[in-house]
C-alpha cells in the first residue's frame, strides 16, 4: 500500500492553504500537520532531502525570518547534513512550506502545475 500524502502547513501561511485547497480540489487524500508544532522529523527530511537533489538549502524557508536571525546564509554551507537535518526537525519555522510527502513524491513549495504533474499518478 502506498504511504499516504502528509503535507506540513502553517495556518498563517496563505501559499499552505492555497497548497491545501488544491488537494481537496483535486480530491487527493492526506493528513495536515502543523509544521511549527510538529515539524517533519529526520526521516522524513532525509526522505525529502533524497526528492530534492540532495540540495538542504531547498529545504529551508530561506525568505523567514528565523533563517536570516540565526544567519543561515552564511552558516548553512559549513553544516553538516546531520546538523542541518537537526536544525530543521527541532525549528519548524526554518522548513519550507508547504512541506509534501507521499510514497513516491516530496514536494516543497507550492507551485500548481509541480504538483499537478507530480500528483496526477495519485488522483481518483
Amino acid at each position: 500500500m502506498p504511504k499516504p500524502l502528509v503535507v506540513f502547513t502553517y495556518s498563517g501561511c496563505s501559499t499552505c492553504r492555497d497548497a491545501v485547497t488544491w488537494l481537496r480540489k483535486h480530491d487527493l487524500a492526506f493528513e495536515e500537520k502543523p509544521i511549527r508544532e510538529t515539524p517533519p522529523s529526520v526521516a522524513e527530511l532525509k526522505r525529502m532531502l533524497s526528492f530534492q537533489g540532495g540540495e538542504l538549502r531547498r529545504l529551508f524557508n530561506t525568505s523567514g525570518l528565523e533563517y536570516k536571525a540565526l544567519d543561515l546564509k552564511t552558516k548553512l554551507p559549513g553544516l553538516s547534513e546531520g546538523e542541518a537535518l537537526h536544525l530543521l526537525s527541532t525549528n519548524g519555522r526554518l522548513v519550507k512550506r508547504p512541506f509534501l510527502l507521499g510514497g513516491a513524491v516530496g514536494l516543497v513549495g507550492f507551485k500548481p502545475d509541480v504538483w499537478k504533474s507530480a500528483l496526477a499518478a495519485k488522483r481518483a
